[in-house]
């Protein structure tokens, strides 16, 4: 039994340890320089906005208050009765991914259901947006998160 529990807990580490990602020190610094930077933004009534296309699902990305670190945004459904999405505003669904917005906008309180992930996300009404950067730091601790054809929904650290 002794030598059941040791080797289980061998394992499972060794398991573990193959599922970790170690951070190349560009991509720490390039993080730290995020962050320091997401520090300085000016308040004011609007959000940021990283872009998650994911396939098969339909939520936008992940938005949050200036000043705020990405590990307290939310991953929202975008209403865009007002205005479009970048990317669908150009015909390109997802030619956008990873990229970083200052968008206009406001959360409606709501909650919209995403068949795919089967789960209720709040709601964001664009009413603009600026394109402020095609390849911002990394915001997710693993990179398989990012990719477009997996499923992981892993929130940013």
């Amino acid at each position: 039994m002794r030598n059941f529990v040791i080797f289980s807990f061998c394992l499972s580490t060794l398991l573990f340890m193959a599922g970790c990602e170690t951070m190349s020190p560009e991509t720490v610094a390039a993080r730290a320089a995020m962050n320091e930077a997401i520090t300085h933004e000016e308040p004011g009534n609007y959000f940021i906005g990283r872009r998650f296309y994911k396939v098969d699902f339909k939520m936008w990305g992940w938005v949050r208050k200036p000043g705020q670190p990405w590990s307290q945004s939310q991953l929202v459904m975008l209403n865009e009765q007002r205005k479009l999405a970048p990317d669908r505003e150009q015909g390109k669904i997802g030619s956008d991914k990873g990229y970083e917005y200052r968008l206009d906008g406001y959360f409606t309180g709501e909650q919209v259901y995403e068949p795919a992930s089967n789960r209720f996300y709040p709601e964001f009404v664009l009413t603009g947006y600026t394109l402020r950067s095609v390849s911002p730091a990394p915001i997710f601790k693993d990179s398989q998160t990012d990719k477009p054809d997996t499923h992981l929904l892993t929130p940013p650290m």
